[in-house]
């Protein structure tokens, strides 16, 4: 039988950033770990950036995830916190890549239509089915719970890909 496939799901923020890691094997998702990296309320810009930086390369590294997921930004009408929401993705993007990771991205509709069946699914709602598609999961927040599920969303859209004959 084939090994499982570790695979990192990570909702970027810039206050809180949710991560959650499960294992694949066939059609088989099973439950590793998650939680949520709180970067520093006051300070600098680049110390809350650092600071998940840290959490998510210490994440990486006990966990040793095999590929990564991490969802797109949202893009709002404050352009200013956009843009400060992107550097937080982009250490998102950065940390398992510099760990030699492939990294998938996923929009935040894309992830809520896999998991719940509807693209405008609200948090409980995706709580609810993690619940049901990880039962053994547990998770200290609304974006742990979130980065649970972009991890399984990469996981159906991984075996989508196989399936297709498309790495």
């Amino acid at each position: 039988m084939n090994a499982p496939i570790r695979i990192l799901g990570v909702d970027p923020g810039l206050r809180r950033t949710g991560w959650g890691v499960v294992t694949m094997r066939g059609n088989e998702l099973g439950f590793v770990a998650s939680g949520t990296i709180k970067a520093p309320l006051d300070g600098e810009l680049a110390g809350r950036l650092l600071a998940l930086h840290a959490g998510l390369s210490e994440v990486v590294s006990a966990h040793a995830p095999d590929e990564a997921a991490v969802e797109q930004t949202f893009v709002n009408r404050d352009g200013s916190a956009t843009l400060k929401l992107g550097q937080a993705r982009g250490i998102a993007l950065l940390v398992p890549a510099q760990a030699g990771l492939a990294v998938a991205e996923y929009a935040p509709n894309a992830v809520k239509k896999t998991i719940v069946g509807a693209g405008h699914a609200e948090k409980g709602q995706i709580r609810a089915m993690v619940r049901v598609l990880l039962p053994r999961a547990t998770f200290d927040s609304d974006d742990a719970a979130d980065a649970l599920a972009i991890a399984i969303c990469h996981a159906h859209h991984r075996t989508a890909r196989v399936l297709a004959g498309v790495s």
